[in-house]
């Protein structure tokens, strides 16, 4: 049973893995979201800083998690021009406003209502984050939020930081 258990989690896995290597080395893909508050975002006017791009959604517990983790390396970074969006795919606006609203960070949290920045990026999972190096390269993606994935996304974060 244990072997069969070990043998799902693999299959379901391996095509997570294998969509993370196939976005890891291109060209981020640009867009340009409306901001729950602020100024609206285009990507391809931050080529030289190093980005962060955080899906998420509003029933999801570990979404709030990680966009509260990455408000902590946003606090530490900006100056070293780290630039971090939220980017929601919730279903309902509503919900997704309030979430927002409710959610204590200081960047900027966007709107892809049409969902269309998310498939961009291939998002099968929340949250799910994206780095991308001052060339506009995706360098890394996660597509979860735990203690591990929490400490690899900050080490190729300060990697990125220090080119």
């Amino acid at each position: 049973m244990r072997a069969l258990l070990l043998a799902l989690a693999i299959f379901w896995t391996l095509p997570a893995l294998a969509r993370s290597r196939a976005l890891e080395g291109m060209a981020a893909p640009d867009f340009a979201l409306r901001a729950v508050a602020g100024p609206n975002v285009r990507l391809s006017e931050h080529v030289g800083e190093v980005v962060v791009i955080s899906f998420w959604g509003n029933g999801c517990d570990n979404c709030r998690a990680q966009l509260e983790a990455l408000q902590a390396d946003f606090t530490r970074y900006r100056a070293q021009g780290l630039r971090i969006y939220g980017v929601e795919v919730a279903d309902d606006a509503a919900a997704a406003l309030r979430f927002a609203r409710a959610t204590p960070v200081t960047f900027p949290l966007l709107l892809d209502p049409a969902k269309a920045v998310a498939r961009l990026y291939d998002v099968d999972n929340l949250p799910m984050t994206v780095l991308i190096d001052r060339d506009g390269k995706i360098r890394q993606v996660v597509r979860d939020f735990n203690e591990s994935s929490r400490r690899a996304c900050e080490h190729e974060l300060r990697k990125l930081l220090a080119q």
